[in-house]
């Protein structure tokens, strides 16, 4: 009888030997004569629990982790017999990690063989594109319109309206345009689909197509994700011979293929217009608005942009309905949120879960608190852009418009934990310090307003003028705020102001409570 192992293959668990865990598996099984058969599956996202072993049993898929080179014989000991082992943690699917959370978009990652076309279909994939043949462009672009779906990968703009306004534009040529370009610190959940579930994004980039009348399609992803490029590449291959790509997909009169590029590692080319402008084999430099990428878009022509995120949950959107998915969530912000939990943080790795949970229950229960032990100090939401909370902020839910409310962004939905160790004032400097060297420079708020603002956080810093030049990083922060080209230097101020406001301390201010006891 052949024992299935899952043991991922993606760049967080490969980062940590899993594929030394691989070798040392297959060659200890080859002694022992014991048939096996190793999937490189994706992350489950318990990173902490990573290189994760994984054995199909008849009571379920049984966990072990972290494993290491010098665990695997007592591991495949434990495996054969049935009896315990310390690195045992059960169930999968009984982990409370696991178990507590609301996998949409993240249904089969770490499930599925990532390179196995027959195991995506056998865990109902395509079953969306499936329905958006049947229903029709306009109903498909309704659905998810009605879904409440919003861009994953930072303003939360609707899905929907998007592609109302590419279907609605005349065009020979229309394009979408998939966004891997993950640059935020703390984010990886594009990563983890592109490496675990490739096959989820191309039926989401498909369904896009057929409801906006495009015919080509471009994953853009950075170049320091080889592994995923490997992957994407892998699964579009397959996809092409199963006829799920290329002309007449899933044999109705559609066609639609798409093309991995890779991207030079600029942080700036994440702007959907300067991401055009090197898809284009230009310098990635963000462009003016309007026109709108939805009208004149890449090579002039109507083009949907969306993040992996968003394309990742079209899919179940068109099998489950609109209505499934809007049950999830509150207010404008609906469905689940795949949440990345990074920096010193016990458990890190990611949960996707319904809009609405706290950043407390995020931070504390589901996190475990820091890895250090000690206080949680502050957390930054949102990527390098997103604002500093403290502790007294751990109440906000975890929804776009009550982070707004609040000074913070959502973004990618990356939280990196800091405990009472961190300097703020250092925090605040290293985001204009960011943006500096970020800057695609054609516009001069993020330009030059960035290069001043470190000089002044150091100035501040060194107790030179500490008030006036206080003020003068505000009025440097609201002109960069309201004066930037894009989002760089448009959102580098929520960094700087939130460790300005709620840690006036490590800037040598008087804390506000303290002033008012004096």
């Amino acid at each position: 009888m052949t024992m299935r192992l899952y043991i991922p293959g993606d760049a967080a668990a490969a980062a940590l030997d899993a594929d030394a865990v691989v070798a040392a598996v297959e060659a200890s099984a080859s002694r022992r004569k014991i048939d096996i058969e190793i999937v490189r599956n994706g992350s489950r996202g318990m990173h902490w629990l990573e290189p994760l072993v994984e054995v199909a049993t008849d009571n379920g898929r049984i966990g072990y982790g972290p494993v290491q080179v010098s665990d695997v014989e007592s591991v495949l000991d434990a495996m054969v017999s049935g009896k315990a082992h310390p690195l045992s943690v059960g169930n999968l699917e009984e982990l409370p990690f696991l178990k507590k959370q609301t996998r949409l978009t993240f249904a089969r990652c770490g499930i599925v063989d990532p390179a196995s076309l027959e195991d995506y279909r056998a865990h109902g994939g395509y079953q969306g594109l499936a329905q958006a043949l049947k229903v029709g462009p306009a109903a498909t672009v309704e659905t998810v319109t009605k879904s409440g779906l919003r861009g994953r990968g930072g303003a939360g703009f609707p899905t929907g309206i998007k592609w109302q306004t590419v279907a609605a534009t005349p065009a020979d040529q229309k394009y979408i345009v998939c966004n891997a370009d993950e640059g935020d610190s703390g984010t990886f959940a594009d990563r983890m689909i592109m490496e675990g579930d490739p096959f989820v994004l191309i039926e989401g980039m498909t369904i896009a197509a057929i409801a906006v009348g495009a015919t080509q399609g471009y994953i853009y992803a950075r170049s320091e994700y080889p592994h995923s490029i490997l992957a994407l590449n892998i699964a579009l291959t397959a996809a092409r011979k199963g006829k799920m790509l290329g002309r007449g997909i899933a044999g109705s009169p559609h066609n639609f293929d798409i093309e991995v590029r890779m991207g030079a590692g600029a942080y700036v080319c994440g702007e959907e217009t300067s991401l055009l402008d090197s898809l284009e084999g230009k310098r990635g430099v963000v462009r003016a608005k309007p026109p709108l990428p939805a009208h004149k878009g890449l090579f002039g022509q109507p083009t949907v942009i969306n993040n992996v995120l968003s394309l990742a949950t079209v899919p179940i959107i068109m099998d489950k309905g609109a209505e499934f998915y809007r049950d999830f969530g509150m207010g404008k912000s609906r469905g689940t949120m795949p949440i990345q939990l990074a920096g010193n943080v016990k458990h890190g790795g990611l949960y996707e879960v319904a809009f609405g949970v706290t950043l407390g229950e995020l931070v504390e229960d589901i996190g475990g608190g820091t890895a250090s032990g000690r206080p949680v100090r502050a957390v930054q939401v949102g990527g390098p852009l997103g604002a500093y909370f403290p502790r007294d902020l751990f109440d906000t839910p975890f929804d776009y418009e009550a982070f707004a409310a609040r000074d913070g962004l959502i973004g990618h939905g990356g939280i990196v934990v800091f405990d009472d160790t961190v300097d703020m004032a250092k925090q605040a400097r290293f985001a204009m310090e960011f943006c500096a060297v970020e800057s695609c420079g054609k516009c001069t708020p993020c330009r030059v307003g960035s290069t001043r603002g470190a000089e002044v956080i150091d100035r501040i810093i060194q107790n030179d003028n500490r008030v006036g030049n206080t003020q003068l990083l505000q009025d440097l922060c609201n002109t960069m705020k309201f004066g930037s080209l894009c989002a760089l230097g448009g959102f580098t101020p929520y960094p700087v102001m939130s460790a300005l406001i709620h840690f006036p301390e490590d800037f040598g201010a008087t804390p506000p409570k303290r002033q008012a006891a004096e």
